[in-house]
């Protein structure tokens, strides 16, 4: 018998040996793609992540300086605004102050008007007086008679004496510069009428003194004096005057309640007088002072409505305002 090659049990071992070889080689390269390729899509991943911090970081950047140029552009607004608002306060200030005085002038045109109506008044009632001592004296020429009762009763002429100085007659009127006992014969001189005497004062007089003592300061003096002429004469609208200084009175001696009550008296009794606009806005001031403020807002309102166009509206106008912000 032929005996079996020795060396076909070595090659059959060795292509074994490659062959496992190769089987093992296989896997191990699709491992190693795979993993590239991995390794490759999270470093893309990573890039993404990197390039969207870089754009999140630069929005962020962008929208902090926006933040920082609205949060200057605000400030910057804010101040613009309070220097607006003070310089507007300023001019109400100031427009309140040009009222205040507007005001003040006005009322002491008023006050003078008031003092004037006053002294005419009593020129009238002095003219008035002159002119019935003038028809009294003139009555009582009227009753002389008709001649020199002297030179009758001495059974002399009635010619000129010899001085020359004797009245001269015409129509039965003594002339010029005749003395009244030559007319009336001496002892026998007819008495002159005496004038009825006065009434009392009149309600300017009163007035005008009251207002005199107002004036000078003297409250309570005043004050009695226009109480007296109230009481002379309580439907004179001297006497509306009357009430409304003796309110001014209360008011600058820190008793806003009365004024209150003076000053309704005015505008109550007294429609027509001067002093109504003036009445309201004072009486709207002891309002709040007293801390009623709707009513002295309604009373500042009621001033405004009634006569828009007057220097104490304005004032009203200021005051309501400044009211409405506490």
């Amino acid at each position: 018998m032929l005996s079996r090659p020795r060396f076909i049990p070595s090659a059959l071992a060795g292509l074994l040996v490659l062959f496992v070889l190769g089987a093992g080689t296989v896997p191990a390269r699709a491992a190693n793609k795979d993993m590239i390729q991995l390794q490759t899509q999270v470093q893309q991943l990573q890039d993404a992540l990197a390039r969207l911090q870089q754009s999140n970081d630069e929005n962020m950047g962008v929208l902090k300086s926006l933040v920082q140029q609205t949060a200057d552009s605000v400030n910057k607004m804010t101040v613009v605004v309070n220097g607006m608002q003070l310089h507007m306060q300023n001019q109400q200030d100031a427009a309140a102050s040009k009222s205040d005085q507007l005001s003040g002038q006005i009322q002491s045109l008023n006050d003078s008007l008031d003092e004037l109506k006053a002294r005419m008044a009593r020129m009238e009632k002095s003219l008035s007086d002159i002119q019935s001592a003038q028809q009294t004296t003139n009555a009582a020429l009227s009753n002389l008679p008709q001649g020199a009762g002297g030179a009758e009763s001495s059974g002399q002429p009635a010619g000129p004496p010899p001085n020359g100085n004797a009245p001269v007659y015409n129509s039965g009127k003594p002339a010029p510069g005749t003395p009244l006992s030559a007319l009336t014969g001496g002892s026998d001189q007819q008495a002159l009428p005496v004038p009825a005497p006065t009434a009392g004062p009149s309600a300017g007089e009163l007035y005008r003194t009251a207002y005199g003592d107002y004036i000078a300061g003297k409250y309570p003096l005043a004050s009695s004096e226009f109480q007296e002429l109230i009481k002379a004469y309580p439907d004179d609208n001297l006497s509306g005057n009357g009430y409304f200084y003796i309110g001014e009175m209360s008011l600058r001696g820190n008793k806003p309640s009365l004024a209150i009550k003076d000053y309704d008296h005015v505008l109550e009794h007294y429609p027509d007088n001067s002093k109504i606009p003036a009445a309201h806005l004072h009486k709207a001031d002891a309002l709040v002072a007293t801390h009623q403020n709707e009513a002295g807002v309604r009373e500042y309102r009621a001033l405004i409505q009634r006569f828009p166009n007057s220097p104490e509206a304005a004032q009203a106008r200021a005051k309501l305002s400044q009211v409405s912000r506490r």
